[in-house]
């Protein structure tokens, strides 16, 4: 049997040739449509050079396994979900590895209708069949799509790939769609866009997937008479990344943004991780907005549309979300974070709008699923009708509840460290919170505290009610507890 070790939680992420190669992938296909009994399964890539071959093998797999295969081509995680839903088919699979580094590579799977698979929900089952697969029948099913050798790892890590579309196409199995128009209407129906005033918008796609999906909507724009200009920055898709990976959350990452915006007197900035499954957004002086206002902002404009919602958040902060919530006349429903979490939560609660920290936003109507394009668009929106610049919508939401933002935090044993900071505030505590990690309320301020997945890493939120210096005070106090 062989050992695959690219199985997460959640998804599948890989180190190169360790982990993930065109057989992983081929393996993973076919126990994908042989777990889910799926007859159609559209699939796609991101911009990374290996993402073309494990696709391909990814489809031979597939094909194998009993599937029809439907490929978008280059595309966003985001791309998949809608295609999934909208085409009525039986899954779907995305090759990316996101915002990891350029050695990695990875699949993010769904199924009809698409409902994420999760460790809870068959991701693991997938595994166990592809393990159990004959390697020499492997090779053997390799070599009959590739009309020739396997190709070298060095050749793989290029680019270049082993199964020949030629042969996928020869089994009637196989065919690449688009579904873009029918997808920038989906998107663009979240706002009236014709009360759209003029706006000039940087964007930067940080050469990842997002560039087509935006020339998509500017063309739509334009023919619309739309008055929104987009200032790209780093738009051509390009899997060397030669501006780095495109990573927002990394501070490092936002200068090129910035600069960008207060050189063109932008109203806004906006960029992307690799797959455009969340979006980061600018204000008019350049100045980088944290994800846990944008929730609250969000929240907002989808009460105003539809009153007594049921609005989801995750509990690493949300005293801004919660008051927003209640003082729009919704439903605050906290939930432990994670896209399967959030998803799972807001199908039981039908909730319009759900939002994490981390600039995950999901949307009841476009599958339960996370969007990088919709939230930018309803903030445009906002910004025109609201008649303020992103600025003023958020700065007094940020005076109000100062937050530390997520620090990370590498420690030897990360339940033993947690177990210190509960015991020290335990009898401080006026709420302590399990939803996710620990999270503790002190009236004027609060703190959550929860351990990675994957690494022995904790992270530390941290807010206050209207004093930032009690928040910085309160973030010293802990990381020094942390780091004793």
């Amino acid at each position: 049997m062989t050992k695959i070790t690219c199985f997460k939680a959640y998804d599948i992420r890989g180190k190169l040739l360790e982990q993930l190669n065109e057989t992983v992938a081929y393996r993973i296909g076919r126990a994908f449509a042989e777990e889910l009994q799926a007859r159609t399964v559209v699939i796609g890539a991101d911009v990374r050079n290996t993402s073309i071959p494990l696709k391909l093998a990814l489809a031979a797999g597939l094909i194998d396994g009993g599937a029809k295969v439907k490929d978008l081509g280059m595309c966003g995680t985001e791309e998949i979900y809608f295609a999934t839903k909208h085409l009525g088919v039986d899954g779907g699979i995305e090759v990316t590895a996101s915002h990891n580094p350029i050695d990695y590579n990875g699949l993010k799977l769904v199924k009809a209708g698409s409902i994420p698979i999760s460790g809870d929900s068959g991701l693991f089952a997938i595994r166990d069949r592809a393990e159990s697969y004959d390697e020499m029948n492997i090779q053997a099913r390799l070599c009959a799509f590739s009309a020739g050798e396997l190709v070298s790892d060095e050749a793989f890590l290029k680019g270049e790939h082993s199964i020949k579309e030629i042969k996928l196409l020869e089994t009637n199995s196989y065919e690449r769609v688009s579904c873009v128009n029918d997808y920038v209407l989906h998107l663009t129906s979240y706002i009236d866009y014709k009360k759209l005033t003029p706006l000039k918008l940087v964007v930067n796609a940080g050469n990842g997937s997002a560039g087509p999906a935006l020339d998509a909507i500017e063309f739509f724009f334009k023919h619309q008479n739309v008055p929104v200009e987009f200032i790209k920055v780093h738009h051509e898709a390009n899997g060397d990344f030669p501006n780095g990976i495109p990573n927002p959350l990394l501070p490092e990452n936002r200068a090129d943004t910035t600069n960008a915006v207060v050189a063109n007197n932008a109203h806004m900035g906006i960029a992307w991780d690799g797959d455009f499954d969340r979006c980061f957004l600018f204000d008019e002086k350049g100045q980088f907005v944290e994800g846990y206002y944008i929730v609250g902002l969000l929240a907002q404009a989808f009460l105003a549309k539809e009153k007594g919602a049921s609005i989801i958040y995750d509990p690493r902060v949300y005293w801004n979300t919660e008051e927003i919530v209640k003082a729009s006349q919704g439903k605050p429903i906290k939930c432990k974070t994670g896209h399967a979490f959030i998803k799972e939560r807001m199908r039981k609660e039908d909730a319009v709008y759900g939002g994490e920290m981390s600039a995950h936003h999901y949307f009841r109507d476009f599958a339960y699923c996370d969007s990088g394009m919709i939230p930018w668009l309803l903030v445009a929106e906002l910004l025109c009708t609201t008649k303020q610049p992103l600025s003023s919508l958020v700065e007094a939401r940020i005076k109000a509840f100062p937050s530390s933002g997520e620090i990370n935090s590498t420690v030897e044993n990360a339940g033993l460290t947690i177990k210190k900071v509960v015991e020290h505030y335990t009898a401080q505590a006026q709420v302590i919170d399990k939803t996710d990690g620990i999270g503790m309320e002190f009236g004027t301020w609060r703190f959550n505290l929860r351990k990675s997945n994957t690494e022995p890493v904790i992270r530390l939120n941290v807010e206050s009610r209207g004093d930032i210096a009690l928040m910085e005070e309160k973030t010293k106090e802990l990381m020094a507890l942390i780091s004793a």
